[in-house]
């Protein structure tokens, strides 16, 4: 049994270091083509695009999600805001009343039906050949629908562009854990964006063509992550789906470990059941590195979260029981010797340096990708919170989703 549990450790341990590989390689291929612009650019042709921002009790936050899309250095007659307020309880609709008066926004209020619904309202009466949505937890910077739009204008085949989404003012170590990991996303983000396989088209300021949701259909409930399904749908079909790395927005996160165990818990179910949905694209050659890499990578990941994480229990239940196990035949001696340092204790074995080598390239990832969002050089201290607070209690909501999914229980959204 021992040797099992250690030859499937050691294969998951070398899939990781594979992916991590894997992922440097593409960069380092790439990196020439890594453009991040400071200022302003001009488009030869601005199309009208209608951005949709759902709300569900926002009133602390959507005035200045609205006010960062007015602002926007793009052609205000060529811009459509909708706001709409699902069925909240709070003050959001009193809050987002307060600009009914502007040209480019019209409001829509109904009853709480999930977020997709409130989209799906939106694509009802959109007339744009672009859409967006916009999460009002999140604002943009001025420049990042022009960025975006730009790689529409220079590949005619792309059908969506998603940004880079950054942990707006972290406060204390939870939100710090998170900057660093939304700042690796950004770096894994465009090199999937090379190798045509994006996964999630993010909430907070992807454009589409509305020609997507025209031949593919509107938004689903996809387990309360419509926009991975939707990312998954376009991969099934074919539709490319880019990375603008220059296009900032910030997002606000959750600051107590609770709220975050939630926020993670409704993702990675929605991975598993997502791709459970789509199992059969799964390592299907003709639907690319989506297929062949993306998603066996992500299952990886969690995977061998939920594995290691079981070992390392059953390691320290073993170990506490043999302990008992021997002081009740010998007795519990407290000699002058009990607590002399001996080297063979220390673990010398290869998953030492395996692991050290993963989490080095995991803190280059995070580095390069805070190059990407912020056009700065500089050591991410956050990665160490990131791997303190996400090696403690990542693999709770990586079981609790699993024990979700065996169930058919889903998670609450917040």
């Amino acid at each position: 049994m021992d040797a099992i549990s250690t030859t499937i450790f050691y294969v998951l341990m070398f899939l990781s270091v594979y992916v991590q590989v894997f992922f440097l390689i593409t960069f380092l291929e790439n990196r020439k083509k890594i453009v991040t612009r400071s200022g302003s650019i001009s488009l030869s042709r601005y199309p009208a695009v209608t951005i949709i921002v759902p709300s569900f009790n926002e009133e602390k936050t959507i005035y200045r999600t609205v006010r960062s899309v007015l602002d926007l250095n793009y052609p205000k007659d060529k811009l459509k805001v909708f706001l709409i307020d699902d069925g909240s309880t709070d003050g959001t609709w009193n809050a987002i009343s307060k600009f009914g008066k502007n040209k480019n926004i019209k409001l829509f209020r109904k009853e709480n039906g999930g977020k997709y619904t409130a989209l799906n309202l939106g694509l009802q009466n959109t007339e744009t050949d672009f859409i967006g949505c916009l999460d009002a937890d999140s604002f943009v910077h001025p420049e990042a629908l022009s960025r975006i739009m730009s790689y529409f204008g220079k590949n005619p085949s792309t059908m969506a562009v998603v940004p880079s989404v950054t942990v707006h003012q972290p406060k204390g170590i939870i939100q710090n854990a998170q900057k660093a990991e939304y700042e690796m996303g950004v770096y894994l983000k465009k090199m999937l964006s090379f190798i045509g396989a994006i996964d999630v088209t993010p909430g907070p300021f992807t454009i589409f063509k509305k020609k997507v949701f025209d031949d593919l259909g509107p938004y689903r409930h996809a387990h309360n992550t419509e926009d991975m399904e939707i990312a998954y749908r376009m991969q099934k079909n074919h539709y490319k789906i880019e990375h603008c790395n220059d296009a900032y927005v910030y997002t606000n996160t959750p600051h107590t470990i609770p709220k975050l165990f939630r926020q993670r818990l409704r993702w990675i179910y929605g991975f598993i059941n997502n791709t459970f949905d789509y199992k059969e694209i799964l390592f299907s050659r003709k639907h690319g590195n989506f297929s062949l890499f993306t998603l066996p990578a992500r299952a990886i990941s969690v995977v061998s979260v939920a594995y290691i994480f079981g070992s390392m229990i059953y390691s320290i239940g073993n170990f506490i029981y043999s302990k008992i196990i021997q002081v009740q035949a010998s007795g519990f001696h407290l000699g002058g010797n009990a607590f002399k340092f001996d080297f063979f204790f220390l673990d010398f074995q290869a998953s030492i340096f395996i692991s050290l080598a993963i989490y080095a390239i995991m803190i280059f990832s995070v580095i390069f990708g805070r190059k990407m969002a912020s056009g700065k050089w500089s050591f991410p201290f956050e990665a160490l919170y990131f791997f303190v607070v996400f090696l403690l209690i990542a693999p709770f909501w990586v079981l609790k989703a699993f024990y979700n999914t065996i169930l058919a229980r889903t998670p609450a959204w917040r």
